[in-house]
């Protein structure tokens, strides 16, 4: 197993994550701005079986996935300093449904899904937004996607993001501090220090899945975590 992860993440969580595989951490310089330069949420897009990449990334972060035999599609946009030249990969992917802000979406994501339908989400930073559980259930910190959501008669729960740490910005993201991966939600810190924490953790149970707490801090948006195979 190769972990996706943000070079910049708490060094606790790193080591919690050695537990599931290997580390593949991700830093960046003058493609996007400083904050999200490590967020592999903005660099790549899991579509099932196969990932998405921006055509600007850096090839040495591409060969460790190419070593596993792990499907990749190169994208055709290059990433930019600002959004939304930087939300083109933000997209979720979950049982043949395609959510993002459709405006900024690089075409070769929405040509490499065939049939799967398209729910067009204002927010160009879905995936930084957005955590996609399964059967119809997911956990956003922004209140136009989850209505969104609910237009569509999806199970949507809202969290207030203002006490997850995003360096050099007033707070982070929800979707960005965790990934998913064998029926476990592994969170960049623990939900006691975010407001109704057991609330999200009973919704995340009451989904079918784990919660795992990579460390005993404040949630820390790393800009999700990638599991591949």
């Amino acid at each position: 197993m190769l972990i996706i992860i943000d070079k910049k993440i708490p060094v606790e969580a790193k080591e919690k994550l050695k537990e599931y595989g290997e580390l593949l951490e991700l830093e960046t310089k003058g493609i996007v701005y400083d904050s999200i330069s490590g967020h592999p949420d903005i660099f790549f897009c899991q579509l099932g079986d196969s990932t998405v990449y921006a055509p600007n990334l850096p090839e040495k972060f591409l060969l460790p996935l190419q070593e596993r035999s792990i499907k990749l599609i190169k994208g055709e946009l290059p990433l930019g300093q600002k959004y939304p030249e930087t939300a083109k990969y933000n997209a979720v992917f979950i049982e043949d449904m395609l959510y993002h802000n459709f405006r900024h979406t690089d075409s070769v994501i929405t040509d490499s899904i065939g049939e799967a339908d398209l729910t067009h989400i204002n927010q160009g930073y879905t995936k930084c937004n957005l955590i996609a559980l399964g059967n119809d259930n997911f956990i956003t910190s922004d209140e136009g996607v989850k209505r969104t959501l609910e237009r569509f008669d999806k199970n949507a729960l809202y969290v207030n993001p203002e006490k997850i740490i995003l360096p050099e910005k007033k707070h982070g993201f929800i979707g960005g501090c965790c990934g998913i991966f064998d029926k476990k939600v592994f969170f960049i810190g623990s939900l006691s220090h975010i407001q109704n924490g057991e609330k999200i953790k009973q919704f995340i149970n009451e989904s079918g899945l784990e919660v795992v707490e990579l460390y005993d801090g404040p949630l820390f948006d790393g800009g999700s975590l990638v599991f591949s195979n």
